[in-house]
């Protein structure tokens, strides 16, 4: 860019040098300078700028000589000036762009720490799928989801906090740093939703002080326990889809608990709802932003339409193709946050067992405390060496 604007003022400039002092095309390439002010860096910017400076000066000496002495400094003075404003334009420039880079790599950072980026594994669990927030340049906003293997088996969550976007961060940083600490101490799926509720009740309690929304939030919860089979808790959220043999079926196991946030409205405990999945099974869970999405003529996204379309595909490449066809449907204007996870037991996961089936033996458990009583006892030695030295 910048070896073109030098090219064009100079070949302006030999053409003014051959129309004579009537007719002055070069006073008008002011503009180059502007134009590699905003597309290139600060030394291509002032190589632009000294050659238009320099071919202006040679015009006010060599072909205007008509003009009166002050008139050509005038006019080489104004070149400097528009230099000098091309250079202090491009220097602004390129700090901003550098501001927004750490900006953004720090938002990128964080937002990558709040939302696991997918595929999700969790023991033999694999989770594909896509997230699309509704707001443009964010990776987060007011879908969550999450899968963890804990004491108490494989436990998954998918969430739709009430609004969209930015604004709805808070809420669901709060019940997905909640569920991902109840998973692991809490025995049943209903525990675990109870501390989520609490969570989300106290960020409510705290944004209303503020001024802010109270919010609400659905949520899905699924837990497999080896032998034990897999139990489903509904938390207001849309049904999932089960794809079992290549048919794709719409399952409302649970429904009818209330969204997180809105319990006290009933005071009813939420009850958690055994299902029996089959090894191959396919498990499709979404959010509202999904099957809601709505095309150039109104119809809504057919979700079930499509995965009975598409059931012969990986789960990779499905989550792939759902997103694309998804863009191509609403003509990529999404109105709300899209979240789709395929989950699926991995290819390995033969012989695997959650950890709670990974009991250890007696002699592990004992060869385990006599280490750990060893670690202690060591530790203590340090330690009470370290207070003699001090004292």
């Amino acid at each position: 860019m910048a070896l073109l604007l030098v090219v064009v003022t100079l070949v302006i400039t030999l053409a003014d040098a051959g129309t004579g002092p009537q007719l002055h095309f070069a006073l008008f390439m002011g503009i180059a300078p502007l134009i590699a002010a905003l597309r290139c860096g600060y030394r291509w910017t002032a190589l632009v700028a000294a050659v238009y400076v320099l071919c202006q000066v040679f015009i006010q000496v060599r072909l205007v000589p008509d003009w009166s002495v002050a008139s050509k400094v005038v006019g080489a003075f104004g070149a400097l000036l528009v230099a000098v404003f091309a250079l202090v334009l491009c220097r602004t420039r390129l700090e901003r762009e550098a501001l927004y880079a750490r900006t953004r790599m720090v938002a990128d950072a964080v937002q990558r720490e709040m939302l696991r980026e997918l595929p999700l594994s969790a023991g033999p669990l694999e989770a594909y799928g896509f997230y699309v927030s509704a707001q443009e340049g964010a990776r987060v906003g007011g879908d969550i989801y999450e899968a963890v293997e804990t004491p108490h088996g494989l436990r998954l969550m998918i969430g739709d906090v009430q609004g969209k976007g930015m604004p709805a961060i808070g809420a669901g940083h709060e019940v997905l740093a909640s569920f991902r600490e109840a998973a692991h101490y809490k025995d049943s799926l209903e525990a675990v939703a109870e501390r989520m509720e609490q969570a989300l009740a106290r960020y409510n309690v705290r944004s209303a002080e503020r001024g802010g929304q109270e919010r609400f939030v659905t949520a899905l919860l699924l837990e497999v326990r080896g032998e034990d089979g897999t139990k489903v808790l509904s938390c207001g959220h849309i049904p999932y889809y089960l794809v079992r043999d290549g048919q794709v079926t719409e399952r409302n196991d649970g429904e009818g608990g209330l969204p997180l946030g809105l319990d006290w409205l009933t005071g009813e405990a939420r009850q958690s709802v055994a299902v029996e999945p089959v090894a191959d099974d396919w498990i499709v869970l979404c959010t509202d932003g999904v099957t809601e999405a709505r095309g150039a003529d109104g119809a809504f996204y057919p979700l079930a339409d499509r995965l009975a379309r598409w059931t012969h595909l990986e789960p990779d490449e499905l989550a792939r193709t759902l997103r694309a066809d998804l863009e191509r449907f609403t003509g990529g204007e999404l109105k709300d946050d899209a979240t789709v996870l395929i989950v699926r037991r991995g290819p390995h996961a033969a012989g695997r067992q959650p950890a709670v089936d990974q009991a250890e033996s007696g002699g592990q458990a004992e060869a385990r405390g006599q280490a750990g009583s060893r670690d202690q006892a060591e530790d203590q030695d340090q330690l009470s060496m370290a207070r003699a030295a001090a004292a």
